[in-house]
């Protein structure tokens, strides 16, 4: 398992947005993370990025403990993700905002740089070309110099993943990847998805599109009111009766 949760809690005052979560993610394969609105999936990928320290409970990355490790140390051990709420730097150029997300694999020193050597300008060639094959694979090389903030709302939440893949991560979570999307645009997502998981990248995400869930995914696990409703592959958890009750209000008697 590259990632093991174990029974964590996240309080915000008196409220309990995670209430024992448990899952795991095994390596190199898409797990989706669904449930109603409010049920406490990015508070999740917040806790296992270190954008939140949980109140409780256990996280291990490849067997080792990093419950409550801050965001900038969860990225340098290879963990990426995108946003809910888009985060790209408006003004700067798509392929800008890839090369910003390039800081912790980019060995740029200062003094080649100062002298303006040629092994800098080799290396900020190399990391352009790098910056390019990521907007590439995001579909929007096209756009590269484009400021982000004139980019359409699809394109965005492509550019960002671009972005992320930018850090050469093991693990990527994917906060709603194709929310807003056209069904091209959807398509290619998904095509990229499944090359990056064929390439041994681990993916966890977040998605209210279902069938783009139970397409893509070979395990989903459910949340509801911050617990772990249940865990599966799409077609038991499809049919599953409390994700049936917990998604359509009803009971399992009349679903």
């Amino acid at each position: 398992m590259i990632l093991q949760i174990a029974n964590v809690v996240k309080t915000f005052g008196g409220v309990r947005a995670l209430d024992g979560v448990s899952l795991s993610v095994r390596e190199g394969e898409i797990h989706g993370l669904i449930g109603p609105n409010g049920a406490g999936k990015t508070t999740l990928i917040n806790v296992m990025s270190g954008n939140l320290r949980p109140t409780a409970g256990d996280i291990h990355l490849h067997g080792k403990p990093v419950h409550g490790l801050p965001a900038h140390r969860m990225a340098a051990l290879g963990v990426a993700r995108t946003f809910q709420n888009i985060r790209l730097f408006p003004a700067m150029t798509c392929i800008e905002n890839v090369i910003a997300g390039q800081h912790l694999t980019a060995r740029r020193r200062l003094f080649p740089r100062l002298l303006c050597l040629p092994s800098a300008a080799r290396r900020e060639r190399e990391y352009g070309e790098q910056a390019m094959e990521c907007l590439r694979r995001a579909g929007i090389e096209k756009r590269a110099h484009v400021p982000a903030k004139s980019l359409a709302y699809g394109e965005r939440r492509r550019l960002e993943i671009a972005r992320a893949l930018a850090s050469r991560p093991r693990l990527l979570l994917l906060d709603e990847p194709v929310a807003g999307m056209r069904r091209q645009e959807t398509r290619q997502v998904g095509d990229l998805v499944r090359s990056l998981a064929a390439e041994g990248m681990t993916i966890l995400l977040i998605e209210h599109n279902m069938v783009f869930v139970m397409e893509l995914c070979s395990r989903i696990t459910v949340l509801n009111f911050g617990r772990t409703l249940a865990t599966g592959a799409p077609e038991e958890v499809r049919y599953h009766p409390e994700v049936i009750e917990a998604y359509l209000g009803v009971s399992e008697g009349n679903a």
